[in-house]
């Protein structure tokens, strides 16, 4: 139980480290994690490309920025989009790495930084033969491998992380290509019609099919009866970065949606030279109007059933075909003097 808090509270420490803002270093406040600056310019993140079967070669820097020395596991990871929002996050050192993560090698995979100082480790990465074209996000990371003790009752551990991002990109044929889906709406009605609002969720799935980074854009549509249009908006809760072959599962809210309407949602989802849509339809009913729906077609079948019942019952048995009564008249209407 205790490795098992220690890796997913890890997963987290990674997560958060891999959000730093372009502008800067990747930095917990303790230590921070960078690109060795250029001659040209200080560089936020690993900016490369190779082919396949060529080795480029780079440095990172590991500041530690406390007062005491800090001891570090250096390691490439691949990244990935978080399934819940989209955040940029990578791989832990105990994963299965298959990109940046099994072709990067720092030339030694633990260091002790002094206080307040640095270390440039250079790193190699192999690109081999059969790598797919296109892009490779990946990161390489500083993990701290103390386990601090955390707070609460739980006493959870924790270990911290911090990545410098790599994108690299393969030579070869480029493909973007995005689509949506899954797309679903759920209602939230008020008892009531006219009493209170209502809310639909509507949920969906972008999936980059392509291979390289997108910068996604998502319309949505709204149409109602006789093709009313009902909501028309771009969404702005979607990641600034789909990274390639990631699925990331998006919900967006729609307040004041109709309480009483039958029509189609459409997702537009667009970026560099590629866009796609797809649709789900609704239909909005109130609760109180549904009850009474029913309550009348329960209403009407018993009604039903019980007049079939009355009808057969009042009509009586029927006589056989073949029964004396029957001969017997039969048998009048042919010889009437008889009778």
């Amino acid at each position: 139980m205790r490795k098992l808090s220690v890796l997913l509270l890890g997963l987290l420490g990674l997560f958060l480290a891999a959000l730093a803002t372009p502008a800067h270093a990747a930095d917990n406040g303790s230590w921070s994690v960078y690109p060795l600056a250029s001659k040209i310019a200080a560089r936020p993140y690993f900016y490369l490309s190779a082919d396949p079967g060529t080795t480029v070669s780079d440095k990172v820097v590991v500041a530690n920025k406390t007062a005491g020395p800090l001891t570090f596991r250096l390691y490439a990871a691949d990244a990935y989009n978080t399934a819940r929002d989209g955040g940029f996050a990578v791989r832990t050192v105990h994963e299965r790495q298959r990109g940046v993560g099994a072709w990067a090698r720092p030339a030694t995979p633990r260091i002790t930084v002094p206080a307040h100082g640095r270390v440039t480790v250079p790193f190699t990465l192999r690109v081999p033969e059969g790598a797919e074209p296109g892009d490779h996000p990946g990161a390489l990371v500083a993990l701290d491998e103390r386990i601090d003790k955390g707070s609460g009752s739980l006493a959870l551990g924790v270990q911290r992380a911090v990545a410098a991002r790599v994108y690299l990109r393969v030579g070869g044929p480029t493909l973007p290509a995005i689509s949506v889906e899954n797309v679903h709406i759920s209602h939230s009605q008020p008892l009531v019609p006219g009493f209170g609002t209502s809310t639909s969720t509507i949920s969906y799935t972008l999936h980059n099919t392509g291979n390289v980074t997108l910068d996604p854009r998502v319309e949505l549509r709204a149409k109602g009866l006789f093709g009313r249009t009902l909501l028309s908006r771009d969404l702005s809760r979607i990641p600034s970065e789909l990274l390639p072959g990631q699925r990331v599962h998006l919900t967006e809210p729609w307040r004041g949606a109709p309480q009483l309407d039958w029509g189609d949602i459409t997702l537009t989802a667009s970026a560099q030279d590629t866009r796609e849509s797809a649709s789900a339809s609704f239909l909005a009913v109130p609760w109180i109007a549904t009850a009474v729906l029913l309550a009348a077609l329960a209403v009407g079948t018993v009604l039903f059933v019980r007049s079939r019942r009355t009808r057969v019952a009042g009509q009586g048995p029927a006589r056989p075909a073949g029964s004396p009564a029957t001969a017997r008249d039969a048998e009048r209407e042919r010889h009437p003097s008889r009778r």
